[in-house]
């Protein structure tokens, strides 16, 4: 086998590690927000489904380079990795830079447009939240690319030990520029941006280290390589549409879900962090087999890839039932300490028994799955299924339960659980089919 059990586990545990820990200060962070109010943690709540977006977006691009990073390494060119991991760089800050600018000029049109109607309190108060947020994306787009090259070369420890003390430091702002200074929603913006800026910085500076195998030094002298960012693009575009169409149906479903009360507003808030939170680790595993299977690929050895992407699939089903164990243990605690409502704190806890059982069954298949097959070129079948799934169930079935029928939030979950039900049923046939084997990323 390419990877001894130690490299693979030297590979998953800070990814898992990485994940979850960016999960808990997620939850520190909705918890700290909360208690500013139901109007806030409702305000943040709009606003990151715009910024998830944009997350997405970057994730995708840089899950391409990750997968042409691995592929080069695979066949043992080294240069050429280093060349695809700059160009990746250059294209990510760009993407950002224009993203930035669009957020900052037209924050109020734009949050006007997705959800229309909210209570006004609600509005300013993410107006304010999305000006902070928009300023660092450039940070972002730094941080997930470096974190990505790390990844591509199988060392998943620098970015770990960062997001750690980064996550760290966005904790403590938060409590310093909420509970001291009473800032609010900006004080959650401010510490984000400061951390996400410290990762990037801190990220980019490890980078330049001449040890690694792939590393990026010289920013200056980076110029656009048309050739390699078409291959990155030919990757990662279809990745990051699937993700943008992804997030759009969230906008549509949060655009509906923004019409219920602010109690359940809230609780589909905290509810969406907790079921992050339970997927963090087989996202990591997700994750970690981009870089697996796209070294197998790319030193040919299609049947080794194969078996990875069975014994990853079990691995995130283990990681998943040990953490919807967890979460649901843990969800009134959490509701009692954010000092959720009664009404909040129960339909929070209900909406995380019915998303728990959706994990156990569905999700694997959904995502960990077609990491694999995305690995190997296979990135157009899953972008045209996970933009159908979603636009038939998660969003048209959401409407279809919560307007037409009068379901309420619990429509929303529903319609989501059927969309992953759809995506691994069909995901399943691809993969045993084995057509993703025949796709080619590198030239020859």
């Amino acid at each position: 086998m390419l990877f001894t059990r130690r490299q693979v586990l030297s590979l998953l545990l800070p990814l898992m590690l990485e994940q979850l820990l960016s999960g808990l200060m997620g939850i520190a962070d909705t918890m700290m927000v909360t208690t500013v109010g139901e109007t806030a943690i409702s305000a943040v709540s709009l606003v990151d489904a715009v910024n998830v977006l944009m997350l997405n977006l970057l994730s995708a691009l840089a899950a391409g380079g990750v997968i042409v990073c691995s592929q080069y390494l695979g066949r043992g060119e080294a240069p050429k990795a280093a060349n695809a991991a700059r160009q990746v760089l250059l294209v990510s800050l760009g993407l950002s830079l224009a993203a930035m600018g669009v957020c900052l000029l037209l924050r109020r049109a734009l949050l006007a447009l997705i959800f229309g109607a909210v209570e006004p309190a609600v509005m300013e108060q993410a107006l304010d939240y999305f000006f902070l947020t928009a300023l660092s994306y450039p940070f972002l787009a730094a941080q997930q690319t470096a974190a990505a090259v790390f990844r591509a070369e199988g060392r998943s420890a620098p970015p770990m030990a960062v997001a750690a003390v980064a996550n760290a430091v966005n904790i403590a702002g938060n409590a310093v520029l909420i509970f001291v200074f009473h800032q609010g929603v900006a004080g959650a913006a401010l510490a984000t941006l400061f951390s996400r800026a410290l990762s990037a910085v801190v990220l980019l500076a490890l980078l330049r280290s001449p040890k690694l195998t792939v590393s990026i030094r010289d920013y200056r002298k980076i110029r656009p390589d048309r050739a390699v960012i078409g291959t990155v693009l030919r990757v990662g575009v279809p990745t990051g549409v699937e993700n943008a169409m992804f997030q759009l149906g969230k906008l549509m479903v949060q655009s509906t879900v923004a019409t219920f009360s602010t109690a359940a507003i809230a609780a589909h808030a905290m509810a969406q962090t907790l079921d992050m939170v339970q997927s963090m680790p087989s996202l990591a595993i997700g994750l970690g087999l981009l870089t697996v299977v796209g070294q197998c690929m790319g030193a040919g050895r299609v049947d080794e890839a194969r078996t990875y992407i069975k014994r990853f699939c079990l691995l995130s089903e283990g990681a998943m039932l040990v953490m919807s164990a967890l979460v649901v243990a843990f969800t009134p605690l959490v509701t009692r300490i954010s000092q959720m409502s009664p009404e909040s704190a129960e339909l929070t806890f209900r909406l995380l028994l019915l998303i728990s059982a959706g994990k156990l069954t569905l999700w694997v298949l959904a995502f960990t799955l077609p990491q694999g097959m995305r690995a190997a070129g296979d990135v157009r079948f899953a972008a045209v299924v996970s933009a159908a799934s979603m636009w038939i169930f998660r969003v048209g079935l959401c409407l279809l339960l919560c307007r037409g029928f009068g379901v309420g939030l619990y429509g929303v979950w529903i319609a989501w659980l059927v969309d992953w039900l759809f995506r691994g049923a069909v995901y399943v046939l691809r993969f045993r089919r084995g057509k993703w084997t025949g796709f080619r990323v590198l030239a020859r």
